[in-house]
């Protein structure tokens, strides 16, 4: 039975609870909710629309705008300049303006299974959240140019274009929004530097959401081998869930749990065949997504995934880390190495960038497991010599 009704974000939290499928109206039609997260106190900022409900938001929430996602807060101080503000909505592109109000409020929001992420909130295009599972792959595969290696990037969820883009924001040092605005001549001066720098090449590759396997990836590769003499040192996967499995037909009667697994086998096999790391990522489930200390068993749609995955860590994402510009990491499983040596630890995020970075060690000293502190001390513990005394032989 189908229910359309009008509902604030909040009330789908209950809905989801309770069993019930919500999907939400968007500039792409109605789409699914993954999972809905209760964010915490933030400042408020409000986007005020002539003859709209106005939206209240924190400054990070993504308005769409004719060029580009902004954030509330940079949308803000263009209001402060007297700028035209012009925003999606669902009657088209409207001008208003943002306010802070100076007054905290509680934020919650939604994830929605849709390659463009978006959905209305009182009529206007909002971007749902994310904890960067993207900006963690476009990261990797940077460092991984920048040290003359050959990276190949398969995405199924963004375009190609919009992957370039925050490869050159992490490579150039640049905030992605600034990206178009950058001189022609500046521009060229830091791409030659990094051409200097590395002799990797970089190739991206774009697939259509849940259209292409392992067949079409070993394919690519043999293709690449052929015509460009092309051989990746590694392979990234944007992302695993939405891949296609070779051996199960999308038409089949067939659970998350068996699909899933089987594109996790598929792609390890590619990996074997081809002697070359794979790497992917996916997402928690409802209840791991706002968990501070994620699990294995948290992995959405199939626990084959983690089960056929060599190494797997979950990046966890909180107020307080968010307002510090961190983000935690732990390691779910190592086949490499002992998984509780630096089982979590703390990086530092630009998300304008699109990067991670390395931050003091002293953000490390509050994240040790509980009762576990003496195994990340490196110092030999001191014991009492045992006595015999008393005892007769």
């Amino acid at each position: 039975m189908w229910i359309e009704k009008e509902i604030s974000i909040a009330e789908i939290d209950t809905l989801l609870n309770n069993g019930y499928e919500v999907e939400v109206d968007s500039p792409d039609g109605y789409v699914p909710v993954n999972f809905f997260i209760n964010k915490g106190m933030y400042e408020e900022f409000v986007l005020e629309i002539e003859n709209f409900e106005s939206v209240r938001c924190n400054g990070d929430h993504l308005f769409e705008t004719k060029s580009g996602w902004k954030k509330a807060s940079v949308l803000y101080e263009n209001s402060l300049d007297k700028n035209i503000i012009s925003v999606l909505t669902k009657l088209g592109y409207k001008c208003g303006r943002v306010v802070k109000t100076g007054n905290k409020i509680p934020i919650v929001d939604i994830n929605v299974n849709h390659l463009n992420h978006r959905y209305y909130t009182n009529l206007v295009s909002s971007h749902n959240t994310g904890v960067g599972k993207s900006l963690a792959l476009c990261h990797f595969a940077a460092s991984v140019l920048i040290r003359g290696k050959n990276v190949l990037y398969i995405t199924l969820e963004m375009a190609e274009e919009k992957i370039a883009e925050r490869i050159d924001a992490n490579l150039l040092n640049v905030p992605i929004q600034q990206l178009a605005d950058l001189p022609r001549q500046m521009f060229e001066n830091k791409v030659n530097g990094i051409a200097k720098k590395t002799q990797g090449t970089f190739i991206i590759k774009e697939y259509p959401t849940a259209s292409a396997h392992s067949g079409h990836f070993k394919a690519l590769l043999n293709e690449l081998a052929l015509k460009k003499s092309f051989k990746p040192d590694i392979i990234f996967i944007d992302y695993l869930n939405i891949c296609a499995s070779s051996r199960f037909k999308p038409s089949g009667n067939i659970n998350s749990y068996t699909l899933v697994k089987s594109i996790a086998e598929e792609l390890r096999g590619l990996a074997v065949e081809f002697n070359v790391p794979i790497c992917s990522a996916t997402q928690t489930t409802r209840s791991g997504y706002g968990n501070s200390d994620v699990e294995l068993t948290d992995t959405s749609e199939s626990f084959g995934l983690p089960a056929t995955a060599d190494m797997m860590f979950a990046l966890i994402s909180t107020e307080e880390l968010e307002g510090l510009g961190q983000i935690m990491v732990k390691q779910l499983k190592n086949r490499y190495n002992d998984p509780t040596v630096n089982k979590r630890f703390i990086v530092g995020i630009d998300r304008a960038k699109m990067r991670l970075y390395d931050v003091e060690q002293d953000a490390q000293k509050d994240i040790l497991d509980n009762g576990k502190e003496k195994d990340y001390n490196n110092e030999e513990e001191k014991k009492p010599k045992k006595s015999f005394e008393g005892f007769k032989f």
